[in-house]
């Protein structure tokens, strides 16, 4: 039993297994680029033909019947076909176009069916057949074009070529995605001739606009040539400005430990200095106080006691002065009154300089006068003077008179001397007997003649006294001191 069941099992298991095989082999699914195209029974699909006898489907899977069906695959995707098409235009000159054109096969199931009854085995050759659709419309639309118009309006060209091959191109079930005209060849040179003009004159504007340009760019140049030359200058002359300013301040730097160093001298000294000048002061005070006021007071009174003299002195001087002054004064203002009375008497009779002269004599002559009189005076007072010397001196000798003749002959003892010495002025030769000693005698006996000098003294005293005047010098006593006798032996 339990064998049974398994076998039953199994078979329900193979049973399943073939089931999932066979659906899988007879489900098919449609890519979304794609197109299946069942044909094989009969089938009636909305916008075809009743009978067509195939199924489309796209987007969604769908049974196949194997060995009843058959199922094909239509690609959805682009295709592209270059053109290289030669023409002539509406002129007659020949042309050749390079273009492309981008096409698929339509989405709708009418397309589908066009392009399944007549690519489905040869897809490959879609993109020949679409060149030569649009290489025959091609032609024909560029025939009756000129080359101006293809080359102005090459957009008029794209849409009547799109346009002539829209039909046809819907009865092979394909759309046209895109058609580009990327060049027209001119085998003739017919366009580049045609472009001369345009292009001589494009070249004369674009000498023009370059020339143009070159001055500008040239006047840019120099302008920018100018600012940098003005910018580089402002650079130099701030440049110069700091470099100025880093070496003041780098001058300053280096001077400023000799200037620190000096200050510090500076004030060294001049502390220096303060301490010396104290130090003098201290000892100008102590100068002052030890020294200079008690010589300050010596000094007082030695100046207060010599200028009461000096003023006692000038006073007396001023006085005399004065009483000579006066004397002149009176005696000038006789002269001048004499004078001045003398030229009033003879103006009228002389000229200005002969009074004058004459007034200038009496003058002198009143001066003369005046100094006669006054030496006269001074005369007199020596005369009055000696005349009381020699009456003191009598008075003296009368009191006195040996110590009268002392004074006298102390005072003229040197005169008294050379005139003893001079005895010996004419001798040419001496004979000194006993040497020294000899000699000593000599001069001993030329000095008692002072002891006649004293006699003399007497002789002269007596006979001033009896003639009443003294003689005038000691040249008669001298002359009787000469007289006297020497002793050779």
């Amino acid at each position: 039993m339990p064998m049974v069941v398994g076998v039953v099992a199994g078979v329900a298991v193979a049973a399943v297994l073939v089931l999932i095989g066979l659906f899988k082999l007879m489900w098919r699914v449609a890519e979304p680029n794609e197109a299946l195209i069942i044909s094989g029974s009969k089938h009636r699909t909305e916008g075809l033909e009743e009978g067509m006898g195939f199924r489309i489907v796209t987007g969604r899977g769908t049974l196949v019947m194997p060995g009843v069906q058959a199922v094909r695959k239509l690609s959805l995707d682009l295709n592209e076909t270059e053109l290289h098409v030669d023409c002539v235009t509406h002129q007659g000159i020949p042309l050749k176009v390079r273009g492309v054109v981008i096409f698929k096969v339509g989405d709708d199931f009418v397309s589908i069916a066009n392009a399944a009854r007549r690519f489905l085995d040869q897809q490959k050759l879609m993109s020949e057949r679409v060149h030569n659709v649009f290489a025959g419309h091609l032609r024909s639309i560029v025939g009756g074009l000129t080359v101006e118009d293809m080359i102005r309006d090459r957009e008029k060209l794209t849409g009547q070529t799109r346009a002539a091959c829209g039909t046809e191109m819907e009865k092979l079930g394909l759309i046209v995605d895109s058609l580009q005209i990327h060049e027209i060849e001119d085998p003739t040179g017919y366009i580049q001739n045609l472009a001369m003009p345009h292009a001589a004159a494009v070249q004369r504007d674009a000498r023009i606009a370059q020339a143009e340009a070159n001055r500008l760019a040239t006047e840019a140049e120099q302008q920018s040539f100018a600012r940098m030359a003005e910018a580089t200058r402002d650079s130099e002359i701030l440049q110069a400005g700091y470099q100025a300013e880093r070496d003041k301040a780098a001058a300053k730097a280096r001077q400023a430990g000799p200037l620190a160093e000096a200050g510090a001298r500076q004030e060294v000294v001049v502390q220096e200095t303060r301490v010396a000048e104290l130090e003098a002061h201290r000892r100008e005070q102590q100068l002052q106080a030890d020294v200079r006021k008690p010589a300050d007071a010596a000094a007082y009174e030695t100046r207060t006691l010599a200028e009461a003299d000096r003023d006692a002195r000038i006073s007396s001087a001023q006085a005399q002065a004065r009483e000579t002054e006066l004397a002149a004064a009176a005696e000038a203002t006789r002269v001048k009154a004499a004078a001045g009375a003398e030229a009033e008497a003879t103006k009228a009779q002389g000229e200005a300089a002969a009074q004058a002269t004459r007034a200038t004599g009496e003058a002198e002559a009143a001066a003369a006068r005046a100094r006669g009189l006054a030496e006269a005076e001074a005369a007199k007072a020596k005369g009055l003077a000696d005349a009381e010397a020699i009456k003191a001196r009598a008075a003296a000798l009368a009191e006195n008179q040996e110590a009268v003749v002392a004074q006298q002959l102390a005072e003229n003892w040197p005169e008294i001397v050379k005139a003893g010495a001079s005895a010996f002025g004419n001798v040419d030769n001496m004979v000194l007997l006993n040497g020294a000693d000899g000699m000593a005698d000599l001069f001993a006996k030329a000095l008692t003649m002072g002891g006649t000098g004293l006699g003399l003294a007497r002789q002269l005293l007596a006979s001033m006294d009896r003639n009443g005047q003294a003689p005038q010098d000691a040249s008669a006593l001298n002359g009787q001191v000469q007289k006297v006798p020497v002793d050779d032996k």
